[in-house]
């Protein structure tokens, strides 16, 4: 029989490891970083816990990693074009763990989760919830949104995941938004209430975008079809190297854009500028649509990598402009995500107020 072969990279900046505990903060659980190698002993005693997949399936990329006993091991990612077949990716995670295979699966896709038949929003891809639980043998399946997962993961991220950009404290039991541009534009949002959180999905994504002044009606003008826009046309990886194209005439990939622009390449920082410009004034409106007055957090891959750009961008100045409530948005804070995969974190996180 012919065996198929998957080359996986793992993030080495992270192998401390998340251990989920019980709180009264969050109303249900926190998550601490553990440092420093195991004893044996402990080590073994690990390994016997039974574990939990978790996996962060994405338009490009898939991570993956097992959780024991509420901590969340080694993360291991993919590309998606060398994964020949998702469910066959699954099985051979949940085999490699031996006589220990997880049971439980928990899965953070990038597309609306409706019902039993869910679809990859920028992939071709899509399974039956009910079969692939059948075929992976498992007791439990757990599968959302990816943002819904990043929401789940906000309240405990560390300062180390996190990059400040700027505004003020926020509201302690305000509520939090996840938002930001990886292949598309993910939206999600935590509300805190009277009783436990609640995590609301949201495409708004694919709302309508189109320019707010002057300045951006010229550069909306430039760019190429499809039209009219939606917000992840252009605040997205495919978006930002066509408002490269539209300004620079290069076509270069997303990856180029960035680095270029972190080594001072003054097209690739005019293309960045404005691209912030615009994220910041989306995510403005979503902290006012959302209340989100707790803080909001910029997820997804493109935004990682933008990271160290936002401090010296018009990202917080758009954030807060508007003809009412800017001081309202002043208050708010923003951060960029910079944790690996706050995906998998918050499906683990998921996984366990769900028991």
């Amino acid at each position: 029989m012919c065996q198929r072969r998957f080359h996986y990279f793992s993030i080495k900046s992270y192998d401390s490891q998340w251990v989920i505990t019980r709180s009264a903060r969050f109303g249900s659980i926190a998550i601490r970083r553990e440092i420093g190698p195991q004893s044996t002993s402990k080590g073994e005693a690990l390994r016997a816990q039974p574990a939990i997949l978790v996996a962060d399936i994405g338009g490009t990329k898939t991570r993956l990693a097992l959780g024991r006993s509420g901590r969340l091991g080694k993360i291991k990612s993919l590309f998606n074009d060398g994964i020949p077949d998702l469910q066959e990716l699954l099985e051979r995670e949940l085999a490699a763990a031996g006589k220990n295979r997880p049971t439980i699966a928990a899965l953070a896709v990038a597309g609306p989760v409706d019902g039993d038949r869910v679809s990859l929003t920028n992939r071709a891809w899509s399974f039956s919830q009910a079969r692939l639980k059948r075929a992976l043998k498992l007791k439990r399946l757990i599968v959302v949104n990816d943002f819904v997962a990043v929401a789940h993961a906000l309240p405990v991220l560390k300062a180390k995941d996190l990059v400040e950009i700027g505004g003020g404290k926020g509201k302690k039991d305000g509520s939090l938004l996840a938002c930001g541009p990886g292949t598309g534009f993910g939206v999600a949002a935590l509300i805190r209430g009277a009783s436990a959180p609640t995590v609301l999905a949201s495409e708004a994504g694919h709302m309508m975008l189109g320019p707010a002044a002057a300045s951006e009606a010229e550069v909306f003008a430039r760019l190429s079809e499809p039209k009219p826009l939606v917000v992840e046309n252009l605040l997205s990886g495919p978006g930002i190297a066509r408002l490269h194209r539209a300004l620079a005439g290069q076509a270069l990939t997303s990856d180029q854009v960035i680095t270029n622009a972190k080594v001072g390449h003054a097209e690739a920082l005019r293309t960045v500028e404005v691209f912030l410009r615009i994220l910041g004034r989306v995510a403005g409106d979503l902290a006012l649509a959302f209340d989100a007055r707790g803080g909001v957090y910029i997820a997804g891959g493109v935004g990682r990598a933008l990271a160290p750009l936002f401090a010296t961008s018009p990202f917080r100045q758009a954030f807060e402009e508007r003809p009412t409530y800017g001081e309202r948005l002043a208050a708010i804070p923003t951060y960029a995500i910079v944790h690996p995969s706050p995906e998998l974190l918050g499906a683990l996180t998921l996984a366990k107020i769900r028991g």
